[in-house]
């Protein structure tokens, strides 16, 4: 589970869609190519080379970070899944066995939860490769936690590191590997393997580790009978070694080692290999009611709607913690139950990643369960000693150094008579234990770690706790009084509205009593501030002195009260008023005991509202960042307006090239026809004139169609084809960006591709290529025929009507040495035929003109045909984009109407939450 508000910084919120994590099958050697990058290189992504792409500018989503989790520390603990295996391999077993990642698949895949690799004495880039290839395989589905070398776990991001009996302390370890990690919000594991019951207490009370591998050397086994007080002793998971023997003794060693209080089995891959799905499942259903946390969360959701749940006394039914409830108390709770249950769905639907929901779950479904008094303070407070004078046994150990680091619940249970009290870890940090104190029928109390330890997994413990409790007894230790880390702790507190009685412990270290008065006045006026309460309720007490009385009392039932009020020590601890004060909680007919009920039903209230306040938050910043998102897409989508304005302004380079040779052909067009229409080609006049040879080609028109027009034509063609191509290159290479571009910004965008991509794409390649079939309706042959027939009529025109004495004429003048002489001879052979040839060169440029009126012509049809080219080009690259772009702006508007949607449904259940709260506060004992 991911905690509240830990999306990651680079992905919009709008499109970040829940996606469960899939192995897909790897063979051999796609494992052998994987390669880890290490955490701290990160890679820019390239800027997209269109300019109308990487011009638009996008709402920044790592900008104002928000918090981690609710809790100040910024991090969860990771949840270890027992039961379960722990599966050991060596570097050499992966790098160099066949088929040892596949079998590590099919593990992670069904029994084992951590995956511990061993580099043993071998180099650490073995090591290194060897973490990368696991870390491929096993990927989300188990912790992958390397074997002492921190540097390669930190390197290939594992989840944790395990460490030996003499190796690193496991604050050092895991804040190395913090540091290594600054995105994520769960703490690294820290494991420590430990061979003896003296290492496993200290690796569990002081070290802060997350859980032990019991028996990991070979050859140090412990008995059966150390084994087994370990395991009642060390209040975090435990997982114990299988003694390699044969098959039968192997499975029996590992039940009875599960049946012990195992929480799971540390085995290598040949002994998963022994063990057969059926005999596991077979060990694991001896620790079947020890399931995995979110497991308990959904059944408990699933009972709000009719639960019925039972108190410890056969034949009482207790609703609120009460066994006699009036009507209006009952109508109260009932609405409750069901304005809360309205509370879960919308928070889950407002932030269906918040993992804090399940606070919410827990107090409600704990609505039945006995009061809460979560006892919390610094270490070396005394709070353990508190709980044990209230008890009045030696329940809890005490010491000078921190004895509790685990949540410790103390319930009520009818115990044997040889039976001091019960036991039982559960696998989210919680250490359950059943004692027959007879205020414990009424009251669960609740012993945590300090809120001074150095240990961020025990910090975070009590943090997480407190939401749950009724009511907070903080316990100040008289010789520090409100220390920075209590300070701290109490205005975190305030986060949730949660009631603090303070109890001043050791208050008989104060010499006297205006020193106690005194300290008494400086914890009060303090707390009134960082509280902001009026009223602050504290009792300086001797915590010792009250136990001390408590045990060396004499006599049973009354007898027993009397002797203990009688002692001396009883007398000077103080301790009576403030024990007054608590069983005053457990009468319902007072006004104390109607306020533990209003602090009962308020507890499920005071976290709906908080996490109603960081549901609000996070949907006003996803709906923000819908707006953004639907504004970037239509940015993108405008944007291709920018590509037409690049296309069009490289276009006129490519027309100005077909312009050209369309120029150019035209040129030596007309310089042909000069040539060719002159007087002194009397042979050709001879032709047409005289001897009428009409089926003649003229030497002209084969140079037209072979030497001008036909080249022409094909450089025309190699042109216009690299035109379309560069359309359709453009085109197609300008999509894939902008699809990169919806790719990249949105990752985690379900793209219904099947139903979008083949038509979307077939818009790219579709167009009419105008500009080819205009060069594909132009005939060279007929265009060649033309020229021909023009030719002819103009020397025709001018020559077919002077005959013979006419044309011997202008024979004359191709021999005669000056114009003028050529106008006599002509003048002498015939008027006529003077008017004829003066009438020579306007047909000359009659004929010229209409090859440039032709010429024009092709060339603005061209143009046309090349402009609709890009058009249509232009065009369908928008409608591509638009196509692709509908299911991203249907989502954001979607998520825009959904969030809009959510805020209303908020706003409906924050008004029956303050409506609920006026009738609790209006609830009076009748």
């Amino acid at each position: 589970m991911v905690s509240l508000l830990s999306q990651p910084p680079s992905t919009h919120p709008i499109f970040f869609i829940p996606i469960h994590h899939r192995y897909h099958h790897h063979s051999r050697h796609n494992h052998t190519h994987h390669r880890c990058r290490l955490p701290f290189l990160n890679v820019r992504r390239s800027r997209l080379s269109i300019a109308s792409i990487a011009n638009n500018s996008f709402p920044p989503t790592s900008q104002n970070k928000q918090p981690r989790t609710v809790y100040p520390g910024g991090y969860k603990r990771p949840e270890i899944r027992v039961p379960s295996l722990v599966l050991w391999l060596s570097v050499d077993e992966v790098l160099d066995r066949a088929g040892v990642l596949d079998a590590v698949d099919g593990a992670v895949s069904k029994w084992v939860g951590v995956v511990v690799l061993d580099g043993g004495d071998g180099s650490g880039g073995r090591l290194y490769e060897a973490a990368c290839l696991l870390k491929s395989v096993v990927r989300e589905r188990a912790y992958l936690m390397v074997s002492e070398r921190v540097d390669i776990a930190a390197a290939v991001n594992a989840n944790g590191v395990v460490l030996s009996d003499k190796g690193l302390p496991a604050i050092v370890a895991r804040n190395t590997m913090m540091d290594s990690r600054s995105e994520s919000v769960i703490l690294p594991l820290v494991a420590r393997s430990v061979q003896s019951a003296n290492a496993a207490l200290t690796a569990s009370n002081s070290e802060g580790a997350d859980f032990l591998l019991y028996g990991i050397v070979e050859g140090k086994q412990q008995s059966g009978a150390l084994v087994t007080s370990v395991f009642e002793n060390v209040k975090i998971p435990i997982f114990a070694m299988v003694p390699s023997h044969a098959k039968d003794t192997s499975l029996f060693e590992a039940s009875e080692l599960l049946k012990a209080g195992a929480s799971g089995l540390v085995v290598s891959l040949e002994d998963l290999r022994s063990f057969s799905d059926d005999v596991l499942r077979k060990l694991f259903e001896t620790v079947h009611a020890m399931n995995k946390r979110t497991e308990n969360e959904l059944r408990n959701l699933n009972k709000l709607k009719h639960s019925v749940v039972n108190s410890h006394f056969p034949g009482q039914r207790k609703v609120a913690g009460f066994t006699i409830l009036a009507d209006r108390e009952k109508e109260v709770i009932e609405t409750e139950r069901l304005v809360l249950l309205e509370a879960i769905n919308i928070i889950q639907k407002a932030a269906p990643l918040m993992e804090e929901a399940s606070l919410l779950i827990d107090a409600v479904s704990q609505l039945d369960e006995p009061f809460l008094l979560a006892i919390v303070g610094e270490f070396n407070s005394g709070k353990s000693t508190v709980i044990n004078a209230l008890l009045g046994r030696r329940y809890l150990k005490e010491g000078v150094v921190p004895t509790t680091n685990e949540i410790t619940f103390l319930r009520y249970s009818e115990l044997d008579s040889d039976e001091q009290q019960r036991c039982e870890r559960h696998p989210d940090g919680q250490y359950i234990c059943y004692l027959p104190a007879p205020i414990l029928k009424e009251m669960n109390i609740v012993d945590t770690p300090g809120t001074n330890v150095i240990l961020q997994r025990q910090q975070r413990l009590t943090e997480e706790f407190v939401p749950r409790a009724d009511l907070l007894l903080f316990v100040i230790s008289a010789d520090r009084p409100l220390t920075e880390s209590e300070v701290a702790f109490l205005r975190y507190t305030q986060q949730w509205k949660k009631k603090i009685v303070f109890v001043l412990n050791k208050a008989d270290l104060y010499q006297n009593a205006s020193e106690l008065e005194e300290a008494v006045s400086f914890i009060k006026k303090n707390a009134q501030k960082l509280l902001n309460a009026k009223h602050v309720i504290l009792y300086p007490v001797s915590a010792r002195l009250a136990l001390e009385a408590k045990l060396s009392a004499t006599g049973i039932g009354t007898d027993h009260e009397l002797s203990v009020a009688d002692s001396s020590n009883w007398k000077a601890s103080s301790f009576s008023e403030f024990e007054n004060f608590l069983y005053s909680f457990l009468d319902g007919s007072t006004s104390t005991g109607m306020e533990r009920m209003k602090l009962k039903l308020e507890t499920p209230i005071g976290i709906a509202e908080r996490l109603f306040s960081y549901c609000e938050t996070l949907v006003r910043q996803d709906y923000q960042y819908a707006k953004q998102d639907l504004a970037s897409i239509n940015e993108i989508v405008s944007s291709v307006k920018e590509y037409a304005l690049k296309m069009e302004s490289e276009n006129i380079s490519w027309r100005r090239q077909a312009l050209s040779l369309i120029d150019t052909t035209k040129a030596r067009i007309v310089k042909l026809i000069d040539s060719t229409l002159q007087l002194s080609n009397l042979d050709l006049v001879g032709s047409y004139v005289l001897r009428g040879a009409k089926s003649t080609t003229l030497p002209a028109t084969s140079s037209v169609q072979n030497d001008i027009i036909g080249p022409a034509q094909s450089d025309a063609q190699k042109l216009l084809g690299e035109y379309v191509t560069w359309l359709q290159s453009n085109n197609a290479r300008e999509g894939s960006l902008y699809k990169e571009s919806f790719e990249r910004k949105w990752p985690l965008f379900v793209y219904p591709h099947n139903q979008v991509g083949l038509e979307a794409y077939e818009l790219l390649r579709k167009g009419d290529e105008l500009s080819l079939k205009v060069l594909e309706n132009f005939s060279p042959s007929a265009a060649s025929k033309l020229f021909d027939q023009e030719i002819r009529e103009v020397f025709l025109g001018v020559f077919g009507g002077l005959g013979a004495a006419g044309f011997s004429a202008s024979l004359l003048t191709s021999v005669l040495p000056t114009t003028l002489e050529d106008l006599l001879a002509l003048g002498l052979c015939s008027a006529g035929g003077f008017l004829a040839i003066s009438n020579f060169p306007a047909r000359r440029k009659g004929m010229i003109d209409k090859v440039t009126r032709a010429a024009d012509a092709f060339a603005r049809e061209l143009e046309e045909a090349m402009q609709k080219d890009l058009s249509e080009t232009v065009e369908n690259l928008e409608n591509f984009v638009k196509l692709i772009a509908k299911p991203y702006q249907d989502e954001a508007q979607n998520r825009e109407d959904r969030l809009l949607e959510i805020q209303d449904e908020l706003s409906n259940v924050e008004e029956k939450i303050r409506t609920l709260q006026i009738q609790i506060q209006n609830l009076h004992v009748s």
